[in-house]
Order: structure tokens, then sequence, then C-alpha cells
């Protein structure tokens, strides 16, 4: 019975350690499952958090509209002329169907491609002006602007030995005797908030100009932090989401603490009454025992009056 008694304890001390300890351990994987759930979930906030403050304060970088110039032919205004451009080429270039496509308060670079044939027309053209309007939704004329271009110059000479040299690529058309204009038009155009701009009017000022393709060019000039993240994504990206986890984990944290965290201990109502009511009482105890050693001290002082008095009396009839 002895033997049978000491197992039977040893096993359910064994039972009670091995439940305790499924039990610690079950707990501490819980903690550990939540604590790690609760990490990722913070992670991918500020991660969340970054890409949604990018894809808002970042605008997109380039826009690019295709630009088809048109122009009256001069057949329509004089039969006798058969061939040939009697206006100056121009073009519509509607940028958005909704209300807005830049973004307000960002500067942009407007430019038009051109891209001129070196043609004897085109070599004795000379400068031509570029025109462009900005208009609204409705109509408004933002802003204007008017430049001045040419093609490159280059001396019969040195065209020459670039043909002798670039023959077998013209030949396979791999090059084309061609030259590529930009012709910037805005340097730093800032959309207005109240008439944010929808078309571009295009003009060249030159009914001799020849020209075979045309492309209008916006590029946004990021200056500071929109300079930083964009050129330095990875770097921007890092800095952004460790200044975000470190915010969700602060508040978290203030917020754990005033949910949980100890409690100051602070005098009650109740106790602040009984404080006060307490304090008048002293005063009064103190205001008690002075008012009796004065009445003591008067009963004294008419006892030694008396006294006096009495003596002189008995002098007096003595």
């Amino acid at each position: 019975m002895i033997f049978t008694s000491f197992f039977k304890r040893r096993i359910d001390l064994i039972k009670k350690k091995t439940v305790d300890t499924a039990n610690v351990t079950l707990d501490s994987v819980i903690k550990g499952g939540v604590i790690l759930l609760f990490c990722i979930t913070i992670i991918w906030v500020s991660i969340f958090l970054y890409v949604l403050f990018y894809y808002t304060y970042i605008p997109s970088i380039e826009h690019v509209k295709s630009v088809n110039l048109q122009f009256t032919p001069c057949e329509k205004i004089n039969k006798d002329i058969e061939r040939g451009v009697c206006s100056f080429p121009s073009a519509h270039v509607q940028l958005t169907k909704s209300n807005q496509l830049l973004m307000v308060g960002q500067p942009y670079r407007i430019t038009l491609v051109l891209e001129l044939p070196e043609s004897e027309r085109n070599k004795n053209l000379g400068m031509f002006l570029v025109c462009a309007h900005l208009s609204s939704k409705g109509g408004v004329t933002v802003s204007h602007s008017c430049r001045s271009t040419m093609l490159r110059y280059k001396s019969q000479l040195l065209q020459l030995l670039t043909v002798l040299t670039l023959t077998p690529f013209y030949v396979s058309n791999i090059l084309e005797e061609k030259q590529t204009i930009a012709v910037e038009l805005f340097s730093n155009f800032e959309e207005d908030q109240v008439f944010p701009v929808t078309d571009v009017y295009l003009e060249l000022k030159s009914e001799r100009v020849e020209v075979y393709s045309s492309k209008l060019q916006i590029d946004a000039h990021l200056t500071g932090i929109r300079y930083l993240m964009f050129h330095w994504p990875a770097v921007s990206a890092a800095f952004g989401v460790s200044f975000n986890l470190a915010v969700i984990a602060f508040i978290v944290a203030l917020s754990w603490w005033q949910l949980y965290g100890p409690y100051p201990i602070t005098v009650t109502e109740d106790e602040e009454e009984t404080e006060e009511d307490e304090e008048p009482k002293v005063f009064k105890l103190k205001n008690s025992f002075d008012e009796d050693d004065e009445e003591q001290q008067q009963d004294e002082g008419g006892n030694e009056r008396k006294f006096l008095l009495e003596r002189k009396l008995s002098s007096s009839e003595a």
C-alpha cells in the first residue's frame, strides 16, 4: 500500500508538472503569436501609409500627348495653286476629359518636340515661332507663350562628311536626315486651382515649315522632398516606413499604458471632504484652549484685585 500510494503521488506530480509545462508553453506560444501578428500588422500598416503618401504627394513625372498638326491647303483658297500650305500649322491637344490633370503647386516644364527633315526648304526657312495657349475647361485662357526655333546649322563640308560616313545607315533606313528640336514653351508653369488646364492650342508661325511628327511633353520639375523620394526611392522608403513604424508604436504603447498601466494614488472626494471637515475642528480646539487660558488669567487678575482692595480697607479701618 505504501509503495502504491507513493507511485501514485509521483505519477500525479509528474502529470501536474506536465500539464503546467504544457499550459505555460501554450500560453507562451499564444503570446508570441499575438506579438508577432501585432508586429507584422504594424509593419504592413506603416508600409501602406508610406505608399499612400507617396502616390498622393508625388505627381506623375511625365505626360506625353501626340500632336496632329492641321493646315489649310492652298488649292482650297486658290485653284490655280496645285499644292502648298496656305495657313499656319496648328493643333488642339486635349490633356484630359476630367477637370484636372496636373497637380496644384507643382512646377512643370512644357515642351513641344518637333521632328524636322533637313530639307532645303527648312534650311532656307531660318527662324520661326512656336506658340501655345493653355485654356481651362470653360475656355478661359490660363497662359500664353511663344518661342523661336530653327534647324541646327551644318556647314556643307560637315554635311558631306556626315553623309559619306553614314551612307550605309541612310541606305538601310536605320538613320534619317532629320533633326529633333525640343522647344521649351513653359519652363516653370504651375497649375491654377481655380482654372485648371485641360486643353492646349499649338501653332507654328510659318507656312513653309515641313514637319515629320510632333508631340507635347509635360515634365514635372521636382524639388525638395519630392526630388529625394523620386530619385532615391529605397532610402526614402526605409526612412518613411521607419518613421511611420515609430509613430504607430508610440501611439500603441501610450494607449496600452493608459488602459492597462499602473494608476497613480489619488485622493478621493470623500477623503478631501473629511480632511476639510477635520481642519476647522483642530482650529476650534486650539481656539477653545486659548479662550480657557484667557478666562483663567482674567479670574486670577480679578482675585488679586479683590485681595488688594480688602487689604486697603482693613488698613484704613485700623
